[in-house]
């Protein structure tokens, strides 16, 4: 399925007001906060662990908004994600976006000590379980990775009943400035 790109601020507040109420799984057996409350949760957990990154922030944000473009694609949801997001939000923002699922079979493979909710493992096997070793090496080349990793600890963190986080709204500047730092990098010539 694919879906239009997000192409302003404003669609995306929209967009993520209207994940209240939605959660990751249609039938609601999954995560036990609707996708709005997590993103705000994510978020809120990396501007406290990476106040100068707003990219990283963003992407805390945004992460899982793939749930709602694409119900029931739960490998694919990442990439749904970052593809709405990419030309609005830049791709860095897009590629952290995409890298929270492969994060998180890294983490599998490599931290004998990590703790996933009950539907974090649940769907680890449909993303292709933890990564090999050479998948593991290649992710920890990669762009991001330490951001990545980063995005998937708060990602696991940020799934709690009635926690007070700030508002949807709070975000906008955030997401403004970020965009408007993309329209400015737009295509350059020689």
């Amino acid at each position: 399925m694919t879906h239009r790109p997000i192409s302003s601020v404003d669609a995306l507040m929209g967009l993520l007001a209207r994940c209240a109420g939605v959660w990751d799984t249609p039938d609601r057996s999954g995560d036990p906060v609707d996708i709005l409350d997590h993103g705000l949760q994510v978020a809120a957990l990396l501007a406290m662990s990476h106040p100068g990154d707003e990219e990283v922030q963003a992407a805390g944000l945004v992460h899982d908004i793939g749930h709602h473009l694409v119900p029931g694609d739960e490998a694919g949801h990442g990439t749904h994600a970052a593809t709405a997001v990419e030309g609005l939000l830049g791709p860095r923002v897009a590629r952290l976006v995409a890298l929270h699922v492969p994060a998180k079979r890294y983490l599998a493979a490599t931290d004998p000590d990590l703790v996933l909710s009950p539907e974090s493992a649940r769907t680890l096997g449909c993303q292709g379980g933890p990564m090999t070793p050479a998948e593991a090496a290649a992710f920890e080349a990669g762009p991001d990775a330490a951001a990545a990793v980063a995005l998937r600890r708060a990602d696991d963190a940020g799934k709690v009943v009635g926690l007070r986080v700030p508002a949807p709204e709070t975000w906008r500047p955030v997401l403004a400035r970020i965009a408007a730092g993309q329209a400015g990098a737009g295509p350059r010539g020689c």
